[in-house]
């Protein structure tokens, strides 16, 4: 018997169909990750497996209790889900132990004492015991959401719906609650994940879903449908989120706002802070100091995209710019910068109007 039995699943928000025709098992111990662009209901499709959104057709079993019959018991077969929200939902006026403490005095039946003990063990599971007396507003986003991830575990659940848990955050929180999550997932708790950390997709699943136009699109292993995908909006999926376009139209473009997404992009793809300098120091050179400078005022045109191999880790800059030929003899001409280039970067080539770095 499945965890999770899905027949034929449809929802829609009046006349805006946003799943149709969906079916789906989740076997217990599986790790399950849903991905896809922006708009395409993942989150819909969480938020149903739990009646947060009633279904407007099909069937869903949780254990093989049909959680959508009408007269279903659903705060109890709830009782055996756990839900990891974006945004904590932590209460403000409570402590983090006292956060953690109210469902197993309210729905559990524990006594204060047994709450205490609980909620402790969950905390330091997740590390924060600590920062058990902290109120939630002296902690940081991924603080906040281990606290909340600490509050889900301590209902025992059998499984553990998370709605992209680390979206909230700053990129240097994230790892510290993939952690967590990753540790949930080694011990064989059932996970369901709608995410946008594809690496982490990739690393820690069983299953990945690739969802869109309103149905699932290709659903299978992590190294089928990150390496090998066989639907064609799936192949354009995955190469997006490996790769950073942009495109620079002023000899005064923002630097600092690109080397800020250029940061982001390698975050995603896990990469060390090592590396991600290395990109920055590389775009700053090449732009500000070896290219841009030697095009005419009339020529400033460049379309710049950095790429990321999910095979061997290569990050690529490709350039390509408009009017007439700056050549590699011409930028080195400015010593310094074309010394600091080539020491980032494995490989360079520079022909025509195209430059190429391998880093």
């Amino acid at each position: 018997m499945s965890m999770i039995h899905i027949e034929d699943l449809t929802k829609a928000f009046g006349d805006n169909v946003i799943l149709e025709h969906i079916n789906l098992d989740v076997e217990k111990g599986e790790c399950v990750s849903i991905i896809g662009p922006s708009g395409c209901g993942k989150s819909t499709l969480l938020r149903c497996m739990n009646l947060l959104e009633v279904p407007t057709a099909g069937k869903i079993f949780i254990n093989g209790r049909e959680i959508t019959a009408k007269d279903a018991p659903v705060d109890d077969i709830r009782r055996h889900m756990g839900m990891v929200y974006q945004s904590f939902n932590l209460f403000s006026h409570k402590t983090v132990l006292e956060n953690v403490m109210m469902a197993p005095m309210a729905l559990g039946g524990l006594s204060k004492q047994e709450a205490m003990a609980l909620a402790m063990d969950c905390l330091d599971q997740v590390g924060m015991g600590e920062r058990a007396d902290f109120m939630p507003q002296a902690l940081s986003g991924g603080q906040k959401q281990r606290a909340a991830i600490a509050r889900c575990i301590a209902m025992k659940p059998e499984l553990i719906l998370f709605d992209e848990p680390t979206s909230a955050l700053d990129p240097t929180m994230v790892d510290e609650v993939l952690a967590v999550i990753r540790r949930l997932v080694n011990q064989g708790m059932t996970c369901v994940i709608v995410t946008h950390e594809m690496n982490f997709a990739k690393n820690i699943s069983s299953r990945v879903i690739y969802l869109d136009e309103k149905g699932i699109c290709e659903m299978g292993s992590p190294s089928q449908i990150f390496g090998a995908p066989q639907r064609e909006k799936t192949r354009a999926f995955v190469e997006r989120i490996h790769t950073l376009r942009w495109s620079i139209r002023s000899r005064f473009f923002d630097i600092y706002e690109l080397n800020r997404a250029a940061a982001m992009f390698c975050r995603k793809q896990l990469l060390e802070e090592k590396q991600i300098y290395r990109v920055q120091l590389a775009l700053e050179e090449l732009l500000c100091h070896l290219l841009l400078p030697n095009l005419p005022e009339d020529q400033l045109q460049a379309e710049l995209v950095l790429s990321h191999s999910g095979k061997d880790g290569t990050l690529t800059i490709t350039t390509e710019y408009a009017g007439g030929l700056v050549s590699r003899e011409k930028a080195a001409e400015n010593e310094l910068s074309m010394t600091m280039l080539t020491a980032v970067c494995r490989e360079l080539h520079w022909k025509e109007n195209r430059i190429l770095l391998q880093l």
